[in-house]
């Protein structure tokens, strides 16, 4: 009998969460369009609101979705109940306070001032209890396995665990001055250094790691064929693990950090391009010998095209830590682009495939309750994704060469009010093009709603098979 309780609740948190995070995304973007919107209120104000809205679609949205999916998965797989099951409700509990702490102080205005890690240090000490918990739990279920095999799922979703544990403690380090102040306790570049190891490794475990646990489980499930290449997803694991860590650096070109280590992070980056594109075509052709199921299955839809995401994404970092491109691309949208391509069209849409897939499980159902539903969410949230990084591409290449354009006695051609005045038409289709994403994920919380309403509980949903070639 496994313990599904603390799935179908971080499920439901993530949905939850889901529509909290890509709102207050909506309201931001609409902010740079009006600037007044708010009418001043400071805890409504862009530089409060916005590490509200990332760490809100990240550890809340994503995190849920992690934490709800690698239960599911470790017991399947490894064909046990969760190991201490009250520990898994901390776990969740203990999340959800995590979240509600950083919807509070954030707006406030307690901020540790780091990209993906702004919240003050009581808060992140809680957060290492809550890890560590869960980490307690997923290990200590595969402890107890009753197959000799580990899947190849567990393996990315327990190096994400390891590394965001060891990322978090290094980069979290604080003198604290107060209940909710505290300083770094690094200085200059080397807090900087510190912070991008850490912030880009966040996207390296958290957005992809665990992720990529997600998608080798449940695209093979929902395809019902086997991984195509088990093999290759071994070395697709142990190649990202071991290059992610080095490429932290590209974020921190033409800054005070050492060229030599800005130019190992370039290398280190366009490394990643081949494991990632590896790990992209593993997951793309497990759906050979079943490619008609793209033209039926909007569930499958959602998880192939996330991975298309992945690959463009994983593209399009390694090209832009390149540092002649970098030269361009640095501090414009273009960054903003390949962040959300990455976010909302990988992360986002691998996540909702797998909720599709699992919710109805969860609740004795064989599918959601409303296909139709999906069907619209995909397209509604496919449209939004390209309206939103299209617009952000071109305006971050109009702003590269507005700013680096100079007239012949050496003045700047623009000045910056005009590179923001070129990119505000751009600012309202990238809201749009949110608000659209937005819409999908209230579609989906409907669905959810329903399927969970209707769900029977007393059916008992038969054991999935661990599928592997």
């Amino acid at each position: 009998m496994y313990h599904d309780t603390v799935v179908k609740q971080f499920s439901i948190m993530t949905v939850v969460w889901g529509v909290v995070g890509m709102l207050v995304g909506v309201i931001i973007a609409s902010q740079l369009i009006w600037p007044d919107l708010t009418a001043g209120v400071p805890w409504l104000s862009f530089g409060r609101l916005r590490p509200l809205h990332t760490n809100a679609v990240i550890f809340a949205f994503g995190g849920c979705g992690l934490m709800a999916t690698s239960f599911h998965v470790v017991q399947r797989t490894c064909q046990v109940p969760l190991f201490a099951p009250k520990l898994a409700a901390f776990v969740f509990w203990g999340w959800q306070l995590v979240i509600v702490l950083a919807a509070i102080t954030l707006p406030l205005g307690y901020t540790a001032g780091k990209e993906y890690a702004e919240l003050q240090w009581p808060i992140k000490i809680l957060i290492t209890l809550v890890w560590v918990a869960y980490a307690i739990v997923f290990f200590g279920t595969i402890a107890i396995r009753k197959v000799r095999h580990i899947y190849v799922a567990n393996w990315f979703y327990g190096g994400f665990i390891l590394a965001i544990a060891l990322l978090h403690i290094v980069n979290s380090a604080m003198i604290p001055a107060g209940w909710l102040t505290g300083y770094s306790a690094y200085a200059g570049a080397q807090d900087a250094m510190v912070q991008w190891w850490y912030g880009h490794n966040a996207v390296g475990f958290f957005l992809t790691a665990g992720f990529l646990g997600m998608m080798y489980y449940y695209v093979p499930k929902q395809a019902g064929r086997p991984v195509y290449s088990y093999r290759l997803s071994i070395v697709h694991f142990w190649a990202l693990i071991f290059t992610y860590m080095w490429a932290g650096p590209h974020h921190l070109e033409y800054t005070a950090l050492p060229d030599w280590t800005q130019s190992l992070g370039m290398v280190f980056s366009l490394v990643l391009l081949a494991p990632s594109w590896g790990g992209m075509i593993n997951g793309i052709m497990t759906l050979s010998g079943a490619w008609e199921k793209l033209r039926t299955d909007p569930i499958i839809r959602f998880l192939i095209v996330s991975l298309s995401f992945y690959g463009m994404s994983t593209f399009e970092g390694p090209m832009m830590a390149v540092k002649t491109v970098n030269a361009l691309s640095h501090y414009t949208d273009w960054g903003i682009g390949h962040v959300h391509s990455g976010a909302l069209g990988w992360v986002g849409l691998v996540t909702i495939g797998s909720m599709y897939h699992l919710i109805p499980r969860l609740w004795g159902r064989t599918t959601m309750y409303s296909t139709k539903a999906i069907e619209l969410h995909f397209w509604i949230a496919t449209i939004g994704i390209v309206l939103y990084i299209a617009a952000m591409w071109i305006a971050g290449v109009m702003e590269g060469l507005m700013w680096r354009s100079i007239n012949p006695d050496g003045t700047l051609t623009y000045t910056f009010v005009e590179s923001v005045k070129a990119a505000h038409p751009f600012f309202i289709i990238r809201m749009l093009g949110g608000l659209l994403y937005l819409i999908g994920m209230f579609v989906m919380a409907w669905n959810v709603w329903m399927t969970a309403a209707k769900g029977s509980r007393s059916f008992k949903a038969p054991v999935p098979q661990l599928v592997q070639a």
